[in-house]
């Protein structure tokens, strides 16, 4: 199995770290493109795989095309290689707000399809991607791109309706995270704790936190009841940020997410 990449960023990186870590295909069947030699140089001093500027040679080149440019570019790219697409390649694409139906019309032919969502924790290992196919891609077909995508961090298939809501609840979301961090870190910082250290108290404690939900099962907020002692200072730190509207601007900014990926 070859696994061609259009566009090589940090998406199409992190993931090509994980398929390499994982041992999915040698570095040698993976081929990448991007438009400038510094960036292809860097891809493959650190990655080990085959480069190109041309996307034709990769697409010709692969079994599976991923296309890793910026959504804006996809007309474009996808006019440059629809002509040499074959039938039996599958063609992932992460492209936020581009959906299963517009890809197979900017192909103009029965092309196998998976859109997905991967998100920027990929880079080390935990990513959280949603994928769906269209009805060409066969079972066979998507039990390899779930185990490619599962190479970097967790896999969900959901409904493409849902894929927007993918967008800001995990696609974006490490951005919300690294705000949160920072505030925390900038807190203890006011009271006295070096830089340093209050960003790793900070990014430790989301990091415990968030294993909590998912080992455990339990719900956040039962959760977030067992830190809160009667009178204590969890619960008034609680108290103010709810006061503060902490909840609803998490809620309100995620779903200004989901209109700005569809288009709203």
């Amino acid at each position: 199995m070859k696994i061609g990449f259009i566009g090589c960023g940090n998406m199409a990186t992190s993931i090509i770290k994980g398929i390499i870590r994982k041992q999915i295909i040698d570095a040698e069947n993976i081929i990448a493109s991007a438009k400038t030699k510094a960036t292809l140089d860097r891809v493959q001093k650190e990655l080990g795989v085959k480069v190109s500027t041309d996307n034709l040679e990769v697409t010709e080149n692969s079994d599976i095309l991923v296309l890793a440019v910026k959504p804006q570019y996809y007309p474009e790219v996808i006019a440059q290689i629809k002509d040499v697409v074959r039938k039996e390649q599958i063609v992932i694409s992460i492209a936020p707000g581009k959906t299963l139906d517009w890809l197979q019309e900017q192909f103009g032919g029965a092309v196998r399809l998976v859109r997905t969502m991967p998100n920027t924790p990929a880079l080390v290992g935990e990513g959280m991607t949603g994928a769906c196919r269209n009805e060409y891609v066969t079972d066979e077909d998507y039990a390899t791109v779930l185990q490619i995508l599962g190479s970097f961090g967790e896999v969900e298939t959901i409904p493409e309706n849902l894929m927007d809501v993918c967008v800001s609840v995990s696609g974006s979301s490490p951005a919300y995270i690294y705000i949160l961090i920072e505030a925390m870190a900038d807190g203890a910082v006011a009271d006295g704790m070096p830089r340093a250290q209050a960003y790793k108290f900070a990014a430790q404690s989301v990091l415990g936190s968030a294993k909590m939900v998912l080992e455990t099962g339990k719900h956040p907020g039962e959760l977030k009841d067992q830190v809160c002692s009667p009178g204590g200072t969890t619960i008034e730190a609680v108290r103010v940020l709810e006061e503060k509207g902490f909840r609803s601007s998490v809620i309100e900014a995620m779903k200004a997410c989901v209109r700005k990926a569809r288009g709203i």
